[in-house]
């Protein structure tokens, strides 16, 4: 039986900056749809979300909802003002007798329906708007990293109520096992095109990569077709043989075609470098303690951590994590007990807050103004692990574009800053990495890659996350902090602590039997079959190898131009004999560039 659509997008074009961010898009939601909007950051998936909800004007097109559908969409910055509390907010707009909406997601969710906005934090606010969300019951929900900003038991609450909704949702995160769980068909946004397949978010990496390679073969075929027309032209025009004009204006229309492609964005060039080597024993705490006057944050607690652990630290927010972390790096003190650090320790920090960047700087200045990256004379580079780079060559490795480099920090997009304050880290060697929630609005391709640079680090790494996946694929052991003073340390990751836990420890009831929760966690543990075959640097020649193909074919083709001219062997035979020779090199290295892109590529995939 056919499904009503909800919301119709048709022919929408947008421009932002004169850049085109949408072409003639066309797409529909319908009723029961659990979508997964995914992209790289920056490619528009917020924006598109904007433009569905009505907040965006596109340029161009229609977006058409029927009558009577009702829209929600939950707002990444909410405006609060004219409200006295979270909960007047969150219960606006809503009929008599339907408040108790609120009160149930408020509890789901942690918030104080009562708190003051004035001194809510921006977590709360954005918890306030999801549970005004869900109150209102609308036919279709617009989710923007519901995540955020939740912990684990939270985001567990609210994958319970969205896989029970009758509701259509829309649905953009980072977290891939809610994902995984939730979504039955997968919206990917790409270089402007959005693409649909009627299968959930566990397939979509099987389905990028043969869309990918589809397109890498027809790339291929084209190139080659290229090469065959362009040798034609130039090796009948040596045996001067009539030219047919027809057959070198096609020539055109290819190179045309191809250089029209856009081409996929890169990953971030990131790297790590873990310096000199720390001692076996990082961290030594035995019977340490905290406590904020009667609040008990950690009843005496010891914990070892060696050479090459990956400690991820879980549970409530306000359980004290990041708390337990600050004391073992000695940034605060204990009420008890003893911490003794191994020799040697760099330590780098990745806070959550983003603190360590001012939104007010330029992302310049960001890099260039920090003194410990500041060579000295030069304004225009900074110290990369030991080695002056330019500042926008820096930037560029982490998928910064020239005209980023002046403008602010604070117009950055959530994943952006993160790729930033990565880029700062990442400048200095460090044996000690601490890295407190890093996913959060890191797409999936830079969350794969850091996952594979703390897989390859020779350095320690002390982790706090509310992203199951990303726990179960990186962390060694985990240290559970439930809320109650207690921390308790198990081996392995997310899903090893789940099983090893009794359920007597579960700090709250599970959800029921039916719902997918539980199931969604068990692919949480299989990814690592995803990883490539290929070692860091042939990822890194494998991303190279096509700009150096075309920077060949773009030289074999002026080669080509200028060997056509005509009498140009008669009146400069020296000049036609060392183009020939050039440009028999440069078919020789492209034949053998495209042959290791080949065999790579296939490592790749396989």
């Amino acid at each position: 039986m056919a499904r009503a659509p909800l919301l119709q997008l048709t022919d929408i074009s947008l421009t932002f900056g004169g850049n085109p961010v949408f072409s003639e898009l066309n797409m529909t939601v319908q009723q029961g749809d659990r979508l997964a909007l995914v992209g790289r950051n920056g490619s528009g998936k917020s924006t598109l979300m904007k433009v569905m909800a009505g907040l965006v004007e596109p340029d161009s097109g229609e977006v058409i909802t029927p009558a009577g559908t009702q829209v929600g969409y939950m707002e990444q910055d909410p405006d609060l003002s004219g409200f006295a509390t979270l909960g007047d907010f969150a219960r606006a707009g809503l009929d008599e007798g339907e408040g108790y909406r609120v009160g149930m997601a408020a509890e789901g969710l942690k918030f104080d329906p009562d708190r003051p906005v004035a001194t809510a934090s921006g977590g709360e606010r954005r918890r306030a708007a999801l549970a005004r969300m869900l109150a209102q019951a609308p036919d279709l929900m617009l989710l923007d990293e519901p995540t955020n900003h939740l912990d684990i038991e939270a985001i567990g609450w609210l994958e319970e109520q969205l896989s029970t909704t009758r509701a259509a949702f829309v649905l953009i995160s980072h977290d891939r096992a809610f994902l995984r769980a939730l979504t039955r068909a997968t919206l990917w946004i790409d270089r402007g095109e959005v693409r649909r397949q009627d299968k959930g978010f566990e397939h979509f990496e099987d389905w990028r990569e043969t869309v990918w390679t589809a397109e890498d073969e027809a790339r291929h075929k084209l190139d080659r077709k290229i090469r065959a027309e362009a040798r034609w032209a130039v090796e009948g025009i040596s045996a001067r043989r009539k030219r047919n004009q027809g057959r070198l204006r096609a020539l055109a229309a290819l190179r045309e075609e191809r250089a029209s492609q856009i081409r996929r964005q890169g990953t971030a060039a990131m790297e790590l470098d873990a310096g000199q080597q720390s001692g076996k024993r990082v961290i030594d705490a035995k019977g340490i303690s905290k406590a904020f006057g009667e609040r008990v944050i950690l009843k005496p607690f010891d914990l070892r951590v060696l050479r090459g652990d990956r400690v991820a630290f879980v549970g409530p927010n306000g359980a004290g994590k990041t708390t337990l972390i600050k004391m073992l790096t000695g940034e605060i003190p204990t009420d008890s007990g003893e911490i003794r650090h191994g020799t040697n320790l760099e330590i780098a920090v990745f806070d959550q807050a983003r603190a360590a960047i001012d939104d007010s700087v330029t992302l310049w200045d960001a890099l260039a103004g920090d003194p410990s990256m500041r060579v000295s004379g030069r304004s225009d580079q900074v110290m990369v692990r030991g080695n002056p780079r330019h500042v926008v060559a820096y930037l560029k490795d982490f998928l910064f574009d020239d005209a980023q480099a002046r403008a602010p920090v604070g117009s950055l997009s959530g994943g952006e800053k993160a790729r930033l304050l990565l880029a700062r880290i990442m400048a200095h060697p460090s044996n000690l990495l601490v890295l407190d929630e890093p996913t959060n609005d890191l797409d999936v391709e830079t969350l794969d890659l850091l996952q594979d640079l703390l897989g390859e680090y020779d350095g320690t790494v002390l982790l706090v996350s509310h992203d199951r996946d990303f726990i179960d694929r990186v962390a060694t052991t985990t240290v559970a902090m439930e809320g109650d003073g207690r921390a308790v340390i198990y081996p392995g990751g997310w899903s090893d602590y789940r099983a090893q836990r009794p359920e007597s420890e579960a700090p709250t009831p599970q959800p029921r039997k039916t719902a997918p929760a539980p199931a969604a966690e068990k692919p949480a543990t299989k990814p690592a079959a995803k990883r490539s075959g290929l070692s860091f640097s042939e990822k890194k020649r494998l991303e190279a190898l096509p700009a150096i193909i075309e920077r060949l074919e773009a030289e074999i083709g002026k080669l080509g131009e200028f060997l056509a001219q005509p009498d140009l062997f008669q009146t400069a035979p020296e000049k036609f004999a060392k183009a020939s020779e050039g440009l028999a090199e440069r078919q020789q290295a492209l034949a053998k560039a495209e042959e290791e892109w080949l065999a790579l590529a296939e490592r790749d995939q396989e």
